[in-house]
């Protein structure tokens, strides 16, 4: 018989230095997880990923039980490494605050088209495209 499904939830935690602090802490102690066992679960799946906050969706069971799956970093987080900013501009009309090649926007490409609602790559180049111009970051051949 299969575990009743007593909560899900997501959460934004920096690969590999989930701790009982906020937000991990009280979100899975109000739900009545160990919060020790999903920190050390957590960090070992995401050692190799340093440096990104990776969201996670996690699944508590009626008996207090949890399974959790990650996702990629988010994708402006990703094109932000890839042209070597800080953050993106506000005004991306205007201001441009830096460039990736076509190359770099293929590496992304291939890391995020699992997150995306897209199996086409064509597709998924527009979607990554389209966060690099609301940054104000331009794609070069």
């Amino acid at each position: 018989m299969a575990k009743k499904i007593a909560d899900k939830f997501k959460l934004m935690i920096p690969a590999g230095s989930a701790n009982p602090s906020p937000p991990v802490g009280p979100a899975l102690g109000q739900r009545g997880v160990n919060i020790m066992e999903f920190c050390k679960a957590f960090n070992e799946k995401t050692k190799d990923k340093m440096g990104f906050k990776i969201p996670v969706i996690i699944t508590v069971y009626s008996d207090r039980s949890f399974t959790f799956e990650t996702k990629q970093p988010p994708a402006s987080d990703l094109i932000m490494k890839a042209a070597g900013i800080k953050k993106g501009t506000d005004n991306p009309i205007t201001t441009k605050v830096g460039s990736i090649s076509q190359a770099q926007l293929d590496e992304i490409i291939v890391q995020k088209i699992a997150d995306l609602n897209t199996d086409n790559k064509e597709m998924a180049a527009k979607i990554i495209a389209g966060s690099c111009r609301s940054m104000g970051v331009e794609i070069t051949d």
